[in-house]
């Protein structure tokens, strides 16, 4: 399914769904005040090697380096980019979720953003990195800042299915160790976990001096909870089945989701993280947009 790769298409980043012709210039211009701190990169001043990585411009192999050990190495000099974004991608059952007259699952929102946010970030001169995960991380694309590198992202993302039970703090906790150098760590997910489990790993990450945006991608249904006939519902993580009706579990249900992103969006406010929602039916381009707008005027 290909349609999320049209959020790449820059004509159709500038007009989706009624936003402006200049709303790719926008969320452009607020993706740089996102970068609070400086980060190492291409330029005058010497700082270390990294591997190479297919499409790496060839100019700044270390071929002393190559000669030694046959691998090939880059020079990364100060300000090669302003920051590297990882994105950290939930490919766990329940992001499989799509309501009836929803154009696209909940995962497939979410490779819609995060092939947005980094064709923008690559603009910009970011690296940009993937990690995909469910109960443990199922694929990883060192960062790096080249088109070739966007395109192999893009591929990796392509073909990415939602499979097991998602395991935020382990995972979280593996990926915060990963990542080994400081940057802006964007996590795509429903956050459906253990809430206690989510926080720490989440945690983890600022305590290791990453910036931290969360997305929580949700689909309508569930949000709102529409449905009115007794039906059965199975879990997405498991194998528990119930018929139930409905109308009786509504409010329950309302208010322990609601209980749940406050709790979310409260312990990450504590963190310094910033939390958004975003649902499905919502245009992605205006969500991002007003989102960045907003985020670009936050000074911790």
């Amino acid at each position: 399914m290909d349609n999320w790769r049209k959020y790449l298409d820059p004509q159709h980043l500038a007009k989706l769904e009624g936003l402006p012709l200049r709303a790719r210039t926008v969320v452009e211009g607020y993706l740089i005040g996102l970068h609070r701190s400086p980060y190492r990169g291409f330029s005058v001043e010497f700082a270390q090697h990294r591997e190479y990585s297919p499409g790496d411009d060839l100019r700044y192999v270390d071929w002393k380096v190559f000669g030694r050990t046959d691998k090939f190495y880059l020079k990364q000099f100060e300000e090669e980019t302003n920051q590297i974004c990882y994105f950290v991608l939930d490919t766990s059952a329940s992001m499989s979720y799509g309501s009836p007259g929803m154009p696209m699952t909940k995962l497939e929102y979410a490779k819609c953003a995060l092939a947005a946010l980094a064709y923008v970030a690559l603009l910009q001169n970011d690296a940009v990195a993937l990690a995909a995960y469910d109960a443990g991380v199922r694929e990883w694309l060192a960062p790096a800042g080249s088109a070739a590198h966007l395109e192999r992202l893009l591929e990796i993302v392509d073909r990415l299915q939602p499979a097991q039970q998602s395991s935020t703090k382990t995972v979280f906790h593996e990926l915060a160790e990963r990542f080994r150098k400081r940057g802006l760590v964007i996590i795509l997910s429903d956050l459906f976990d253990n809430v206690d489990d989510l926080l720490s790993g989440l945690k983890y990450f600022r305590y290791r001096r990453h910036d931290v945006i969360v997305f929580q991608v949700l689909d309508p249904a569930e949000v709102e909870f529409p449905f009115g006939q007794l039906a059965q519902f199975c879990a997405l993580e498991g194998t528990a089945k119930v018929v139930v009706d409905p109308r009786a579990i509504r409010h329950a249900y309302l208010a322990a989701l609601n209980r749940f992103i406050r709790t979310v969006a409260s312990g990450c406010r504590l963190s310094k993280i910033d939390h958004q929602v975003l649902r499905t039916d919502q245009s992605l381009g205006i969500a991002l947009a007003g989102y960045l707008a907003r985020r670009a005027q936050i000074r911790w």
